[in-house]
């Protein structure tokens, strides 16, 4: 297995994500363990990120045929599929848990960070809301809604009244 300081090395060839999924599919190969192969894979992934400086990637049960799909591809070489499965796993960690833990409440952030299922707020459900002008947001200059934590609460408690 490749130590860490391998997959740090700028000057490698293959990007970070590509090189995560490689050292993620050896190790699912080998099978170590009766059971939990899957779930020992992914934690020693997030630790190999978490080493790197990078949140850690959580992979849902929902994802579970992609990255099963990803998987295939990967043992038949093509480390695409789950190279990109990491970096969206951990970007999406990074909009859902970190951006909204560390923002103030007056601080713009992408309205993915902002998102509540429980609530029913999904981020496409904000995003139709700011384009209504029901959510106080504007756009940044990649075309991305921003909005914040105070202007969210603003909206869910006139949601459903009448202006």
């Amino acid at each position: 297995m490749k130590s860490v300081n391998t997959l740090r090395d700028p000057d490698a060839l293959t990007p970070l994500p590509e090189r995560l999924a490689h050292v993620h599919n050896m190790f699912e190969r080998i099978h170590p363990f009766l059971d939990g192969n899957g779930s020992t894979g992914r934690l020693l992934l997030n630790l190999i990120l978490v080493r790197l400086g990078y949140p850690p990637a959580i992979i849902f049960k929902n994802e579970r045929t992609k990255y099963l799909s990803a998987m295939r591809k990967a043992d038949a070489g093509d480390l695409g599929p789950m190279g990109e499965l990491i970096a969206r796993s951990v970007t999406n960690n990074l909009y859902r848990f970190v951006i909204p833990a560390v923002a103030g409440p007056a601080r713009l952030v992408p309205l993915a960070s902002l998102a509540d299922a429980k609530s029913g707020l999904t981020a496409n459900a904000l995003r139709v809301a700011a384009i209504r002008g029901r959510l106080r947001a504007q756009k940044s200059g990649q075309g991305t809604w921003l909005s914040s934590k105070t202007w969210v609460q603003e909206y869910q408690k006139n949601k459903y009244s009448r202006g």
